[in-house]
């Protein structure tokens, strides 16, 4: 295994007191051996399995998972390059949920899909109760640079760029990466109560590419979202929107998860999408999605059909 040890600079030895903590889940080069590390901002993997860490977990349930993350840098003692690891998408045990009709653009986007349904999403947009669903298992979500999948039995399938907020065990909110809430709106059109279909399918959750450990509302609804498709080299969609623009606040969105369940391993959540493409644009096998958002960086993934 080659290693990088740090010479100077607080970025080669590790995240200065003022820099975002990149927690990630990453395959160690030449094997299937996986570890948690930090992502410095000179693409550098600090690989925290030298201070004892093994699990996402250890770190986010921890009191104060910031500190404990901090702690274990020092203690490290490897060094990888970025671009000599695999990144995996940053989840364990969770399970990842997701909240709709978050944004106007997508109460108003749902309500295109189907006269029969629009009277439904106008009502949940003002309605006390948020719609919440689920999306998948940790281990059925895909990270950066893999594949996220549309449906074959789809006409019209979209990416849907969202901030996800990670909670621990406890129901803290320790942090936030980026998802990719990919939906065929066409199943969901034709009757609301196919949305699991149009929502729930392999490849059809993309998180990634690390967790930032962030947990203040007010920093992180200064951040912009973006969206990029490319086809054959050329970009055939783009589109952003602002996380303030996020009717709900983060405190009712999660309670409102949390109620009545629990989450013994912790849990994602999707926040909803306010950049939704219109109904001329579906995606297509090899079209390469980018979501970019402030505070956090960016995930790619190529489409193929499942």
């Amino acid at each position: 295994m080659t290693t990088q040890r740090s010479t100077t600079g607080p970025s080669a030895s590790g995240p200065g007191s003022g820099d975002p903590l990149r927690i990630c889940r990453f395959r160690r080069p030449r094997g299937d051996e996986t570890g948690i590390g930090v992502v410095t901002t000179d693409d550098v993997v600090i690989d925290l399995g030298s201070a004892g860490v093994g699990s996402l977990a250890s770190i986010l349930d921890a009191a104060d998972p910031t500190a404990t993350a901090r702690n274990a840098v020092a203690q490290s003692t490897v060094r990888l390059p970025l671009a000599d690891v695999a990144l995996l998408p940053p989840v364990e045990r969770q399970e990842v949920w997701a909240a709709g009709v978050t944004y106007l653009r997508s109460k108003t986007a749902r309500m295109e899909e189907s006269d029969f349904s629009a009277t439904a999403y106008d009502r949940v947009y003002d309605a006390e109760r948020p719609e919440i669903f689920f999306k998948a298992l940790g281990e059925k979500a895909v990270g950066p640079n893999a594949a996220v999948g549309i449906r074959g039995d789809a006409k019209w399938n979209v990416p849907e760029p969202e901030l996800a907020l990670v909670m621990n065990a406890h129901g803290r909110l320790v942090g936030c990466t980026i998802g990719n809430d990919m939906s065929s709106r066409d199943i969901e059109g034709e009757n609301l109560l196919y949305l699991p279909q149009a929502k729930v399918y392999d490849r059809s959750c993309a998180l990634g590419p690390w967790i930032v450990l962030a947990a203040d509302e007010s920093e992180i609804r200064r951040w912009s979202i973006s969206v990029t498709i490319e086809r054959g080299g050329r970009t055939v969609f783009a589109g952003s929107t602002g996380v303030d623009r996020i009717r709900r606040s983060f405190g009712d969105l999660i309670g409102h998860l949390w109620r009545s369940q629990s989450f013994p391993h912790g849990v994602v959540l999707l926040t909803g999408t306010g950049v939704v493409p219109d109904e001329s644009f579906t995606l297509a096998a090899g079209d390469r999605v980018l979501i970019d958002i402030d505070g956090i960086g960016r995930m790619e993934n190529h489409v193929v059909v499942v």
